[in-house]
């Protein structure tokens, strides 16, 4: 009910902006005409006065002015003086009458103009004893109304400009503002304020659609994170109980071990729930040298098991995330790729503040058109992915977390080094002080 108001408020508006333009063009084209239609007049005119000046100069060498004017016809006048009274329009015209007589009459004449009831200029003749002007009258032009044509133009000049501007600012403006929040929610970056609703009724209806859908994905982004937190926080207690009771069972080795390890893996679920559900959303941002943060990561490895590449870089980054983040890559590398591993640290953009982390192994690695499934959370490509303390959200945590950086996960195939065929890059910028 409120939309066809406002469609009418909108229609009203640019219709007044057609309206504006349609008279501006055409008082412009009529200013244009009249400038050139007084051009050609004072052309056609400069040959008719022409005519008589010669004609009244000759006639003067045998009559009198006086009998000349009686037989001719033509509006003479005698006198060194004539009355003169000009206006900006007038001494312009008498000014191109003049410059059409120069052309071929020598002397130049005189040229005076008056202005008023008896509008028109008076034009000086040769005469032989006493000094005679020819008067030549000069209607003037009315600039209002203009044309047909031109008002015609005006108007379709003043409706393309008004329908250009509705689609671009009602069509055009609104549906690519919608298409680059689309684009932000494809790529898991939901917007933070709801979209204005601006444009047409279709396109205000698609916004609030949009607006609908964002607010349905913040909800039950909100109730999972929720979910999830409580989970974890709820099996902490219960988990620390079984460790304990656990020390005081009377087991074998090999039992005790397995349960150990058992326990370990619902604490490393735990965790990677809380980090999932947003628990490092809220990290204080710090500046940290990451090839000390990286080496770090790779302190449980062997030796030999990883080949580290590291570029000294300080970032401003939030480092618990970060950490986990890498160290999610690195144990997904070691548990389904081939060792060794090489771990390289570079600066994707050089003078920046960007990074840019690359982990290679020798597997097969994770195919083009399962990519996109591995970055969901609690996704396993395979029933060998869903061992032992493993919950389907490394990846996820790894690509939200870049995301937070400001960049993102990305799939590499080709040499990486030393034979490695497979490896995830992960890369950002420091994070602004807005964003700490």
């Amino acid at each position: 009910m409120c939309s066809f108001p406002m469609a009418s408020l909108a229609a009203v508006r640019y219709g007044l902006v057609g309206l504006a333009v349609a008279l501006l063009g055409s008082v412009q084209l009529q200013l244009l005409l009249a400038e050139r239609l007084q051009r050609d007049r004072m052309s056609q005119l400069g040959a008719e006065v022409l005519f008589q000046v010669r004609l009244g100069e000759l006639a003067l060498d045998r009559l009198p002015p006086a009998a000349l004017a009686r037989l001719s016809g033509l509006p003479l006048r005698v006198g060194a003086t004539v009355p003169s009274r000009a206006e900006p329009a007038l001494r312009a015209e008498a000014g191109l009458l003049r410059r059409e007589l120069c052309r071929d009459l020598a002397p130049c004449p005189q040229v005076l103009p008056l202005a008023g009831p008896r509008r028109g200029v008076w034009v000086e003749l040769l005469a032989p004893l006493q000094p005679v002007w020819l008067w030549v009258p000069i209607p003037a032009v009315r600039p209002w109304p203009p044309d047909p044509w031109l008002l015609l133009l005006g108007v379709c000049l003043g409706g393309g400009m008004a329908l250009l501007l509705y689609l671009w600012l009602e069509v055009q403006r609104p549906l690519r503002r919608l298409r680059q929040a689309l684009v932000g929610v494809g790529g898991g970056r939901l917007p933070e304020a709801a979209l204005p609703r601006q444009g047409t009724t279709a396109v205000r209806q698609l916004t609030d659609r949009f607006n609908t859908m964002v607010r349905q994905l913040l909800a039950a982004d909100q109730e999972r994170g929720v979910m999830l937190a409580g989970i974890a926080h709820d099996l902490k207690s219960p988990i620390t109980r079984l460790r304990f009771r656990l020390s005081l069972a009377d087991l074998s080795g090999n039992d005790l071990h397995q349960a150990e390890a058992d326990l370990a893996a619902l604490e490393r679920i735990t965790g990677q729930f809380l980090l999932f559900a947003g628990g490092a959303d809220n990290e204080v941002a710090m500046e940290v040298p990451l090839e000390q943060l990286l080496a770090e990561q790779t302190g449980h490895l062997q030796h030999d098991d990883v080949v580290l590449d590291l570029e000294p870089l300080v970032r401003t980054v939030q480092p618990v995330a970060l950490a986990r983040a890498v160290s999610n890559l690195l144990d997904n590398a070691r548990q389904y790729g081939a060792m060794p591993l090489r771990l390289v640290l570079r600066d994707s953009e050089p003078a920046g503040e960007s990074f840019r982390i690359e982990i290679w192994d020798g597997g097969p690695g994770i195919a083009a058109e399962r990519w996109q499934q591995a970055l969901m959370p609690f996704q396993r490509l395979d029933a060998s992915r869903g061992g032992s303390g493993h919950s389907g959200l490394g990846m996820a945590i790894a690509a939200r977390v870049a995301r937070n950086h400001g960049g993102g996960l990305e799939r590499l195939e080709g040499d990486g080094g030393g034979g490695r065929r497979f490896g995830i890059a992960l890369w950002g910028r420091s994070r602004t002080l807005e964003e700490r």
